[in-house]
């Protein structure tokens, strides 16, 4: 799917591929970099190496229960979403999703649209009807994101963040029922 950003760039919304390796993982690095509000660290993303950004690639590659995809503005990755159908049979119906955008390329749309592009693909999943996932509770921005989409939230984990710097954030379940 292309796009016109207001940064007179063109987005498109794409299926990552191994190829993407170099780049997603570019991305995820720089990304680790900017902001605490994702899980890892930038120690941690800095030990990913190429064949493990690979075989996580490869993990939703002809797998129909799961999706990756990608955001690339400029000619670069600039962004991703994800769902991972739920692996034991009683989640099956069940995707949980992560998302993330570099922060030179935030406030220009790209989050809803990749939000949208992944609501379009869960709704015609043959099995699941729930979306769902964590976000720390100090990440308003991203937590009015999915507000707008109709997100709820259904769970609170008090301190459930231990960030680098010694403070504790409450991690937040929000979920969407999706048929």
């Amino acid at each position: 799917m292309r796009h016109f950003l207001s940064n007179g760039q063109v987005l498109l919304i794409r299926p990552a591929s191994e190829a993407d390796a170099p780049a997603l993982l570019a991305n995820f690095r720089q990304i680790t970099l900017e902001t605490d509000f994702l899980l890892s660290t930038p120690a941690e993303a800095q030990a990913i190496d190429l064949h493990a950004e690979q075989q996580f690639i490869a993990s939703f590659g002809d797998n129909t229960r799961h999706l990756l995809l990608v955001a690339e503005a400029g000619g670069q990755i600039v962004g991703s979403v994800s769902v991972r159908q739920g692996g034991f049979r009683k989640q099956h119906h069940m995707g949980e999703m992560g998302i993330a955008v570099q922060h030179a390329y935030r406030n220009l749309g790209i989050g809803r649209r990749l939000m949208t592009a992944m609501l379009r693909w869960a709704e015609a999943h043959p099995f699941i009807t729930i979306i769902y996932f964590n976000v720390m509770a100090n990440n308003e921005k991203a937590i009015q994101l999915y507000r707008n989409f109709d997100f709820m939230e259904c769970g609170r984990l008090p301190g459930g963040i231990h960030q680098p710097d010694g403070s504790y954030s409450d991690l937040v379940m929000m979920y969407k029922k999706i048929k």
